[in-house]
C-alpha cells in the first residue's frame, strides 16, 4: 500500500497539488494495525491524480467527477481517492451539503478525533503528521471522542460507529462523548432505514459484532435497530458462526432464530432487506418449524422434500443451534450433498421416451429426484429404466 501512496505523491507533485493520507489508515498505521483500505485526499484535482495512478495498476477505476471523488479496486485493497471538501447538514439525519474545501475543512467533517489526522505525501516516505483536534493524544488513551457536542445531532449513524471502534480497538468512550451519545440516541430514528441497514452490516462484519450489539444496548441504541432484545445464547450463536465463517446473513438468521414472525416482520420492515436476506430470516424460522419432521425424515429423499427451496444459510443456521446432533447431521447432509444432486433425464427426454407434456411429466421427474437421491438410479441408464417401467405402469393403469 505505501508504494501507492509514493505513486501518488509523485503525481501531485507533478500537478502541483496537494494530497495526504487521512482517517482509518492513519490510525491503523499509527496503531500498528494493518490496513487495506487507504483514503487520501487531494487540495486540488483528485480525480486526475487516480486517473494518472491508474494508468499504471491493474485495477479497476470508478470516478464521481461531480463529487470530485475515485476509487481503485485490486485483489486484496481497496484506494479511496476525494476533492478536500467541507460539508454542512442541512437538518438532523440528512445527508450533507458538500462544498470544495481545505484539508482543514476535511478534517472537520469526520467523525472523531482519531480518524481526523492525516499524514502529508511527498515524494518518498510519509510527511509530518496533521492532527488539528488531538487524536493522537486520543490514540494514546485509547479514547473516542467527536469533534463537536452536535456531532451525534448531524449524523447519527456516528452513534453505532463510536461503538463499533470503540468494541474492535478495545477502547472506551470519552466521557462527555458518552453523554452526548446518550442524550442524542433518539437521533438514530432521523436516519433513513437504507443507512441504518449498511450500518448493521457493518458491525456484523466485526470480528466480535455480538460485543458491538451488547454495548448499543448498553447505551440505548440497540432498539433503534431491533425490534427485540439480545438474549444470553447470542455469544454461543456467533461463537458457531465464527467456525463455519461468518457473513452478515449467517448473523441476521442467528439473531432471527428465536424470534416470533411478528417481531421478525418488523425488523425486516423497519430496516428494508433486500428480498433474498429478507427471505433468508423466514426460511430459518421455517426450517425451524421443520426440525420434528426432520428427526422422522429416514429416507434421503425425505430430507431433501422438507428443506428443497429453502435458504442454504438459513439452513446453516438451524445445522449450528437447531435440533439433536441426528437433526443437525441431516442439515448438514442436505447442504455438503443433497442439494446438489440433479437428476440426468430432462423433460425433453421423457417425452421423446413417450411423455405427453403436462403436470404428470413435472410428477415423473420429481418421483425421479427422489429415486436418485435414495440411490435406486445411480446413473443416467437407471434412471431411463426406472421412467419405462413407469410409464409401463401407467398404460396398464
Amino acid at each position: 500500500m505505501l508504494s501507492l501512496v509514493e505513486a501518488s505523491g509523485e503525481i501531485a507533485r507533478d500537478l502541483g497539488v496537494k494530497l495526504h493520507v487521512v482517517g482509518g489508515a492513519v490510525r491503523d498505521l499509527l496503531l500498528g494495525r494493518p490496513t487495506l483500505d487507504l483514503d487520501l485526499v487531494v487540495e486540488g484535482n483528485a480525480v486526475e491524480v487516480v486517473r494518472r495512478l491508474a494508468a499504471g495498476l491493474d485495477a479497476r477505476l470508478v470516478v464521481h467527477s461531480r463529487f470530485g471523488t475515485a476509487k481503485l479496486y485490486s485483489e486484496g485493497w481497496v484506494l479511496d481517492v476525494v476533492t478536500a471538501r467541507r460539508e454542512e447538514y442541512p437538518r438532523p439525519g440528512a445527508l450533507p451539503v458538500v462544498q470544495p474545501g481545505n484539508l482543514t475543512d476535511d478534517l472537520f467533517r469526520r467523525d472523531f478525533t482519531i480518524n481526523a489526522l492525516a499524514f502529508k505525501v511527498e515524494p518518498g516516505p510519509l510527511g509530518e503528521l496533521v492532527d488539528p483536534h488531538g487524536g493522537l493524544k486520543d490514540l494514546e488513551a485509547r479514547l473516542i471522542r467527536v469533534l463537536h457536542p452536535g456531532s451525534f445531532v448531524d449524523d447519527a449513524t456516528r452513534i453505532l460507529r463510536a461503538v463499533r471502534y470503540e468494541q474492535r480497538l478495545e477502547f472506551c468512550l470519552e466521557e462527555r462523548t458518552a453523554e452526548l451519545m446518550r442524550r442524542d440516541v433518539a437521533m438514530l430514528d432521523t436516519i433513513s432505514a437504507d443507512r441504518l441497514r449498511r450500518e448493521l452490516e457493518l458491525i456484523l462484519r466485526e470480528p466480535y459484532p455480538e460485543k458491538v450489539l451488547w454495548r448499543l444496548e448498553d447505551v440505548g441504541a440497540l432498539s433503534r435497530l431491533l425490534t427485540w432484545g439480545l438474549d444470553e445464547g447470542l455469544e454461543a450463536r456467533f461463537g458457531l458462526a465464527r467456525q463455519v465463517g461468518p457473513s452478515p446473513t449467517l448473523y441476521l438468521c442467528l439473531l432471527a432464530y428465536l424470534q416470533e414472525p411478528t417481531w421478525l416482520e418488523r425488523f425486516i420492515a423497519r430496516l428494508r432487506f433486500p428480498a433474498k436476506t429478507a427471505q433468508a430470516m423466514r426460511d430459518t424460522l421455517e426450517v425451524k418449524k421443520k426440525l420434528p419432521l426432520l428427526a422422522r425424515a429416514e429416507r434421503t429423499s425425505g430430507i431433501y422434500r422438507l428443506l428443497g427451496g429453502h435458504s442454504p444459510t438459513a439452513i446453516l443456521a438451524n445445522a449450528l443451534v437447531g435440533g439433536s446432533s441426528q437433526v443437525q447431521e441431516k442439515l448438514r447432509l442436505y447442504l455438503d450433498k443433497l442439494r446438489y444432486v440433479k437428476v440426468s433425464l430432462k423433460g425433453s427426454d421423457l417425452m421423446e421416451m413417450g411423455l405427453a407434456p403436462g403436470p404428470r411429466l413435472g410428477g415423473l421427474l420429481d418421483r425421479l429426484l427422489a429415486a436418485k437421491l435414495d440411490g435406486e438410479a445411480p446413473t443416467r441408464d437407471d434412471e431411463a429404466g426406472l421412467v419405462r417401467e413407469w410409464l409401463a405402469e401407467l398404460e396398464t393403469s
